[in-house]
């Protein structure tokens, strides 16, 4: 079974507003086009806490600090070419330090900052429902 590693993060500002991204759609991109927190591959060489300053940067538009680990979820599921694959996604509770100018790349359709509540009626995983909520309780 291959194994994949992506990181990614949970990111607010200080109105206690969620950043949530939309993924454009490609021929390259087979996942869920619902709403999501930023992630992404880790890089060779990359570490787990740069991978997710990166990503959330390239698909959130925004540049952030690290508050916290979250627990690393593990999902499993078959590519395009049926192989199995075992995923393992760290995020981080990170804080908004700034926007970058240019916004979010190529890869996001659209980015919103929601309250909680609006977040979790948006996200398209559970998963990351129930991150958000460690996430919300972890600031406050």
């Amino acid at each position: 079974m291959k194994r994949e590693f992506s990181a990614g993060g949970i990111v607010y500002k200080s109105q206690r507003l969620w950043l949530v991204r939309r993924p454009r759609a490609n021929p390259e991109y087979k996942g869920n086009l619902g709403w999501s927190f930023p992630k992404g591959w880790i890089d060779d060489g990359e570490k787990t806490e740069e991978a997710a300053k990166r990503e959330v940067r390239e698909e959130g538009g925004v540049e952030v600090k690290i508050i916290s680990k979250l627990p690393t979820l593990k999902i499993f599921f078959t590519d395009q070419q049926g192989e199995k694959i075992m995923k393992f996604i760290t995020y981080f509770v990170m804080e908004l330090e700034r926007e970058v100018a240019g916004g979010a790349g190529w890869e996001t359709e659209e980015v919103r900052w929601v309250t909680a509540q609006e977040a979790e009626k948006l996200l398209a995983y559970r998963s990351e429902r129930e991150l958000l909520k460690l996430a919300v309780k972890l600031i406050e």
